[in-house]
């Protein structure tokens, strides 16, 4: 494993006494600190654009995209997996998050559950995991045992990866097919990688999913024409985008929707 001394994720911060900073200063060094992270995203699009390309043409062919993580970075991929249903229209079968300790991680911490080498394939197994399937290992450190183990055993079935990682040269970033830099340097509170890191990583994560299923035709112009109308918002939302896109009234609109289900749906069979 590397020597963790050498990983950005785990030098010391650039600040000291934050105690005895104003809340203020507090606010404006953090945001400073934050402003780091677009220059990271910048300069890994051409790492983001090759795993996109490579995983999207497994998702053609029927694949599905696995994100595994533990701590804060198996939450946002479980954030990230769980939000494109609702946004895509597609079943949570498509993008599938999972975090080393099982959903209970998602709120509290499961002591140790990260440092199981064989924990991330079992868990993926459960999944009947195939060689169209995509593993997408999320770890700021590109230390965690069980993303490791995880794209390690993926890699033997001939399975394609990648991986989301906050230092270079990191043990995960070497044994993935598509890794993914993202370095912000120091945390503001030493270690931390909720911050600077964790949004590294979210931003990531957006714009691997959402390119995906543009590719994948889940958008029509800009519109999210598949979302799921789950709520009073979406519905109004959903009239909307049918008023302005086919010329018509809200009432209209409201019943084309009931009827046809989806923005789409309405889209695809109504003739003005």
């Amino acid at each position: 494993m590397m020597n963790t001394t050498k990983l950005a994720t785990e030098q010391s911060s650039k600040y000291n006494d934050l105690e005895k900073m104003t809340v203020e200063e507090l606010l404006v060094n953090m945001n400073n600190e934050d402003k780091l992270v677009p220059s990271a995203l910048e300069k890994a699009i051409p790492m983001l654009k090759a795993f996109i390309l490579a995983a999207e043409k497994q998702m053609q062919k029927g694949g599905r995209l696995f994100y595994i993580g533990a701590g804060t970075s198996g939450r946002l991929g479980v954030l990230d997996a769980s939000e494109c249903p609702p946004t895509f229209g597609v079943t949570d079968n498509v993008i599938i998050g999972l975090i080393a300790g099982q959903d209970i991680a998602l709120r509290k911490a499961v002591e140790n559950a990260e440092d199981d080498v064989h924990q991330a394939w079992i868990d993926l197994q459960k999944y009947y995991i195939n060689e169209n399937d995509v593993v997408l290992g999320i770890a700021a450190s590109g230390t965690t045992p069980y993303v490791i183990g995880g794209i390690k055993a993926a890699n033997k079935k001939r399975i394609l990866t990648g991986c989301i990682t906050c230092n270079s040269q990191s043990p995960l970033a070497k044994v993935a097919t598509h890794p993914i830099e993202l370095v912000v340097g120091p945390e503001f509170v030493t270690g931390s990688t909720r911050m600077k890191a964790g949004t590294a990583q979210k931003l990531a994560l957006n714009m691997i999913s959402t390119s995906l299923m543009i590719r994948m035709g889940r958008i029509k112009g800009n519109r999210m024409v598949d979302m799921k109308l789950s709520n009073i918002k979406l519905t109004k939302r959903g009239i909307k985008m049918l008023v302005d896109e086919l010329k018509i009234s809200k009432e209209l609109a409201n019943e084309l929707l009931k009827q046809h289900g989806s923005v789409r749906g309405v889209m695809d069979v109504y003739k003005p």
